[in-house]
């Protein structure tokens, strides 16, 4: 989906296809057919934009076999469907029983992490519409923090130095612009926007910034404006916006609020939880850690990494961190510029809800996605912008 922002420029919403596993070509090629049509046509566009998730597998095939990636290029202009935006977080197994820790390997010290995300920027300047010349892709925000030291932050900084000069002769070869941008997540090396901002910094390239995602700048209680303020101060640059809510206890030690959030604690993936204290923020890696005994002060709310339906907050006790991102959102394109162009929805988290919540088949699964692509267009339109055909 596109807006037209009224200083004139373009913003583009999508959706994470993270939420449908798929570690190959082939499995996202069905992706387009059976779920990203779907959501199109109730929507009512005849264009939808989607934030492809491509495994390691499904990249390598596209950038090793020319005919392969002309081959999904046609198959997404064939389905009503564009691409501006990769989600290179995941490296593969997103879809798997269980993720956990998983997720943060490779990170960038290792260099496959830097020879994939390369991948990726090949594949994703081919997949860009003909009237669109920039690109952006998340990525791991360098590392788990118990698996990094100076040493492994050294070869992350290269790795990435790397990038940025693959980046700039890409652009010289295909005249597209891709940008990668680091994902602030709890736990990781980089936890918050503030975080971000000395590694960016000494790198000091315009290709690589951070990819602002709503649900971990709530989870950590950053406020919108501050943290955008100071990245803007640091002059690091928002490349991609990843619009999600977390999940919200306002009274963490009631005896229903504990039962509530243990319906949410599931085994597939990490729900690193945070509170706020007098000596700053504590936290647990997982949800259950911070249910189980006092491992989390509980006389202020928590917020759990668990990214929520967008138009669905969970029912009473509990509640979702929606208007954080409505702040970050009215200060990311609600200004006289934009601060990204790049917007998209990532919950992919339905198939891990409490039971009563979860999508019953591929059609729910649809009408769910369809309805907080809505819920995100309303909050464009009302900031101003004019939704495209």
């Amino acid at each position: 989906m596109r807006f037209r922002h009224p200083d004139g420029s373009t913003v583009h919403l999508a959706y994470c296809t993270n939420v449908h596993p798929a570690e190959t070509l082939d499995g996202v090629l069905a992706q387009l057919r059976d779920h990203c049509e779907p959501v199109r046509r109730r929507l009512g566009r005849d264009r939808l934009g989607i934030g492809l998730w491509l495994a390691r597998d499904a990249a390598h095939a596209l950038v090793t076999d020319p005919s392969a990636l002309r081959g999904l290029r046609t198959e997404l202009d064939r389905r009503g469907l564009e691409v501006v935006t990769l989600n290179g977080f995941p490296y593969e197994g997103f879809g798997a029983e269980e993720v956990k820790y998983r997720v943060y390997q490779p990170d960038w010290a290792d260099p496959e992490r830097l020879a994939h995300t390369t991948a990726l920027a090949r594949v994703l300047a081919q997949l860009l519409p003909d009237d669109v010349t920039e690109g952006t892709i998340s990525t791991l925000p360098l590392a788990w923090r118990t698996a990094y030291d100076d040493e492994r932050a050294a070869t992350a900084h290269t790795a990435l130095t790397t990038l940025a000069e693959r980046l700039d002769a890409l652009d010289e070869l295909t005249g597209r612009s891709i940008r990668i941008g680091l994902e602030p997540e709890p736990g990781c090396t980089v936890e918050t926007t503030h975080d971000a901002i000395a590694p960016l910094t000494a790198i000091g390239h315009h290709r690589i910034g951070i990819c602002v995602d709503t649900c971990h700048l709530a989870t950590s209680f950053e406020d919108p404006d501050t943290a955008l303020d100071a990245l803007a101060d640091a002059r690091v640059p928002v490349v991609k916006s990843q619009l999600s809510a977390a999940l919200h206890a306002e009274h963490p030690h009631l005896p229903e609020v504990r039962a509530a959030l243990a319906a949410f604690d599931e085994p597939r993936f990490l729900h690193q939880t945070r509170t706020r204290t007098a000596a700053g923020l504590r936290g647990t890696d997982d949800l259950g850690e911070a249910l189980a005994g006092d491992a989390l002060p509980d006389a202020s709310p928590w917020r759990a990494h668990f990214h929520v339906p967008l138009h669905a907050a969970p029912a009473t006790p509990l509640t979702s961190t929606l208007p954080v991102l409505r702040a970050a959102l009215t200060r990311l394109v609600g200004g006289p510029h934009p601060l990204t162009h790049h917007l998209e929805v990532e919950t992919y988290t339905w198939q891990t809800l409490p039971p009563e919540l979860r999508p019953r088949g591929r059609a729910q699964l649809a009408d769910g996605i369809a309805a907080e692509l809505t819920l995100a267009r309303d909050l464009l339109t009302d900031l101003g912008l004019k939704e495209l055909p």
